[in-house]
C-alpha cells in the first residue's frame, strides 16, 4: 500500500503535457508544429529556417505582444541571451589567429589584478575560459539575481570574487557566464574596442547584418519581442540584462557563417574548431532560443520563443519543440 500511495505521488509531478508535447504525432509541417507549440503554452514563437539554395522560410505563432494582442512578427528583435557566446568565441578565435591573443596565457597573465582573487588563476588558461572548464564560479547562480540583476562590469565580478573555485582547472566542466563575462573585458583591453563593436567590426558589418545590437539601449523597444515569465503578469521585455539582440534571420545568416567557414576568411576556422561548439541555446527571463546547424540537410534552424519559468518547464518543452522541427525537415528530407 505504501508503494502504491508513493508511486501515485510521483505520478502527480510527472510534467505530462512535456509527455504529451514528446509523444503526440509528428506534423507534416514545420508550421504546424509551430502552432502547436502555442496550443501546448507558449506565448510566441518564431522559427528561421534556411537551406542551402533555398529561400529562407520564416514560421510564427502567437503573441509579439500579448497584451495587445499583436501577432508574432518574423523580424522582430529578440534578446539572444547565450547564443552570444558563439560571437564571443568567433572573436577569439579572430584575435587568436592575429597573434593578438594566446589561448595557453592564463588569467593571472591577462588580468594581475585578479591573480589573488580568482582561485587558480595562474593555472586558468584563455581556453578553458572559452570552453567552461575553468571552475570559475558562475555569477547568474547568486541568489536572486535575474531579480536584482547587477548593472556593471565590476559589480558583476564582484559576486564571485574570492569565492572557492567549482573545480581544478580543466578538470571538469560547469558553464559560467563568469567566463564570458572576463573574455568581453579581454575582447576591450586587446583591441581598445567594446566587445560588440570589434564583434561588428570585425563579424557583423563583413555579413552585412544589421539588425544585430549590442544592448537594449540601441534599439526601439517596441520592436523587441514580448517576453513572458510565469509569475509575473506584465511583459518584461523593457528589463535589461545585457543580452545581445537580433532577429532570427540574423542570426542564421551568421550561424551559416561561422559553420561553413566563410566568416574566417582571413583564417581562423580551425582555431574556432578548437575552442567552441558551433550551435547554441539562450536562457534569460522572458526569452529562450535555439541555434544550430543540421549538417545532414545543409539546414540552418533558428528558434525564438518568450515564455519562461524558474523551474525550467518551459525550456524543456522548448527543446521539445526545437527537436521535433528537426525531425519534420529531417523527414521531409528524404521523402
Amino acid at each position: 500500500m505504501a508503494l502504491l500511495f508513493g508511486t501515485i505521488i510521483s505520478l502527480a509531478f510527472v510534467p505530462w503535457l512535456l509527455v504529451k508535447a514528446w509523444l503526440l504525432p509528428l506534423p507534416n509541417t514545420i508550421q504546424e508544429q509551430v502552432t502547436e507549440a502555442v496550443d501546448l503554452g507558449l506565448d510566441g514563437i518564431i522559427v528561421y529556417v534556411e537551406t542551402k539554395g533555398k529561400p529562407p522560410e520564416f514560421h510564427t505563432a502567437g503573441w509579439h505582444d500579448r497584451k495587445n494582442k499583436i501577432p508574432a512578427n518574423p523580424h522582430a528583435l529578440y534578446k539572444i541571451a547565450s547564443i552570444s557566446k558563439l560571437y564571443s568565441a568567433a572573436a577569439i578565435a579572430k584575435l587568436v589567429n592575429n597573434n593578438q591573443l594566446s589561448l595557453d596565457k592564463t588569467l593571472a597573465d591577462y588580468f594581475p589584478e585578479l591573480a589573488t582573487r580568482i582561485e587558480n588563476a595562474d593555472k586558468i588558461t584563455l581556453k578553458m575560459m572559452v570552453q567552461h572548464r575553468s571552475g570559475i564560479p558562475n555569477y547568474t547562480d547568486t541568489p536572486n539575481y535575474w531579480t536584482y540583476p547587477t548593472e556593471s562590469y565590476q559589480s558583476t565580478l564582484d559576486l564571485i570574487l574570492d569565492k572557492p573555485a567549482s573545480f581544478k582547472p580543466n578538470s571538469d566542466y560547469e558553464y559560467s557566464n563568469t567566463n564570458y563575462l572576463l573574455i568581453a573585458k579581454l575582447i576591450e583591453k586587446t583591441t581598445g574596442k567594446e566587445r560588440f563593436q570589434y564583434i561588428k567590426d570585425e563579424i557583423l558589418t563583413p555579413l552585412n547584418l544589421v539588425n544585430t545590437y549590442g544592448s537594449l539601449n540601441d534599439v526601439n523597444i517596441e520592436t523587441v519581442m514580448g517576453g513572458y515569465h510565469v509569475g509575473v503578469e506584465d511583459d518584461i521585455k523593457s528589463s535589461n540584462y545585457g543580452s545581445m539582440i537580433a532577429t532570427a534571420e540574423d542570426v542564421g545568416i551568421f550561424l551559416r557563417a561561422l559553420n561553413d567557414g566563410s566568416l574566417f576568411k582571413d583564417g581562423g576556422q580551425e582555431i574556432y574548431s578548437s575552442i567552441y561548439k558551433y550551435e547554441h541555446g539562450g536562457w534569460i527571463p522572458g526569452y529562450q532560443s535555439h541555434a544550430k546547424y543540421y549538417k545532414e540537410t545543409d539546414t540552418v534552424v533558428v528558434q525564438f520563443n518568450n515564455t519562461t519559468d524558474s523551474e525550467l518547464y518551459y525550456w524543456n518543452l522548448s527543446e521539445i519543440i526545437f527537436n521535433r522541427i528537426a525531425k519534420i525537415l529531417n523527414d521531409n528530407e528524404h521523402k
